[in-house]
């Protein structure tokens, strides 16, 4: 009987693997997508010779720059990213149709039912990642696990390029985890690490040692309960097979929970425009945007609110997100910040109105509108030594 049924693909270092795919020359190079070297913006992300550097997702531009002022700085081009995205996943619905989306480069699969055709999953791991880099010549890092968590956590264990197998019975999966830093357990970032420290919690088979209700007294009820859980690998969420198709977002897991709003605002800024770029280059126009907030204890919040009009550009995003954000203000340190949209339609705004005249929000999108394709179009010609002035945050 087949244990091992969810997959967690994650395609390595994706912007820029497709970058270094198409363009040889930046093969071997630190290249790092996001804003100018010179800019306000902040990395989306780099490749593993930048890693090397010390660079990482989120860190500001400038930062990275004096990290590694060798680095080949790019703006993101997010329709050679959708499409390589797309045929990622056409070669995971050729195993399964129970495909989780989480983002353009990352995937759950429920390969439970595609044994009699495929072979097992971990055979299924093998082909996909087969797949992918004959096909694409682009990399995957795979987790096969009996659950989503154990999933996500495996395929982070042996990157790039790597496949790991988490075992099917409760003991063993304990005894997989026991030795692991308390900080993969999805949720424990830098300061609840060291506050599990101080109370000499290191691994995570401390936490399976640690009573519940001595966690409960330390950091409450929803958080020790989630630790508790997780340090045994146990996780009841099924895949969901609703890809996000309906909906663009981007979000962002800080390094370490963030308790300046400001820096929060800051990666928030960033994500709104990456999702107005992904958003045009779909050749779309979105009615609602969206919030998500993670706190450090465990806690999400979403937030959502209509544009006057369809919208696709990144000062409507921006606008709207901060203002979301701060209607939203939590009092505890932030953890992840996320931001998408949704209600898609294919037909711009009514630029030019009734008889009475344009219908001035329509008027204004139609002219924002304009502007970030004129953007686009330069970034697309000249790159990243092109600065434009938009990298930072304009609130």
């Amino acid at each position: 009987m087949e244990t091992r049924p969810i997959l967690h693909v994650d395609m390595d270092a994706f912007f820029a693997s497709v970058e270094q795919r198409d363009r040889p020359e930046l093969r071997g190079k630190p290249v790092i997508v996001g804003a100018g070297p010179h800019e306000r913006g902040v990395v989306s992300t780099c490749s593993y010779e930048a890693r090397r550097f010390g660079v990482h997702s989120a860190m500001p531009s400038r930062e990275a720059y004096r990290l590694c002022p060798q680095g080949v700085f790019l703006y993101p081009d997010f329709e050679r990213y959708h499409a390589a995205s797309a045929a990622v996943f056409r070669i995971f619905e050729r195993y399964t149709p129970l495909v989780e989306g989480l983002s353009c480069d990352e995937a759950f699969l429920d390969v439970s039912g595609a044994g009699l055709v495929f072979g097992d999953s971990v055979s299924i791991a093998r082909s996909i990642r087969a797949d992918i880099a004959r096909e694409l010549r682009l990399t995957a890092s795979v987790g096969v696990a009996p659950n989503k968590f154990l999933a996500k956590l495996a395929s982070d264990l042996d990157k790039p390029d790597g496949l790991t197998v988490v075992p099917d019975t409760p003991d063993e999966i304990a005894r997989f985890l026991a030795p692991l830093s308390v900080g993969r357990i999805f949720g424990v970032g830098k300061k609840l690490g060291e506050a599990l420290r101080l109370r000499g919690i290191t691994t995570i088979g401390d936490v399976q040692k640690t009573r519940r209700e001595h966690l409960a007294a330390w950091f409450g009820e929803a958080a020790a309960e989630a630790l508790s859980e997780l340090s045994f690998g146990r996780d009841p969420r099924r895949v969901e097979t609703e890809r996000e198709e309906k909906s663009i977002s981007r979000e962002h897991t800080f390094p370490e929970d963030e308790s300046d709003a400001a820096a929060v605002e800051r990666t928030l800024v960033e994500l709104a425009s990456d999702v107005a770029r992904q958003v045009r280059a779909a050749g779309r126009w979105a009615a609602t945007g969206k919030l998500k907030l993670r706190t450090d204890d465990f806690r999400t919040v979403t937030r959502q609110e209509k544009f006057p009009v369809p919208s696709r550009d990144d000062m409507t995003y921006r606008e709207t997100a901060l203002a979301l954000f701060r209607k939203s203000m939590p009092r505890r340190p932030v953890r992840l910040v996320g931001f998408g949209v949704a209600g898609f339609t294919e037909t711009p705004p009514d630029r030019e109105g009734d008889l009475f005249g344009a219908d001035p929000a329509a008027a204004l999108a139609g002219r924002r509108d304009a502007l970030f394709r004129a953007v686009d179009s330069v970034r697309s010609k000249f790159g990243a030594s092109v600065s434009l002035g938009f990298g930072g945050d304009k609130g």
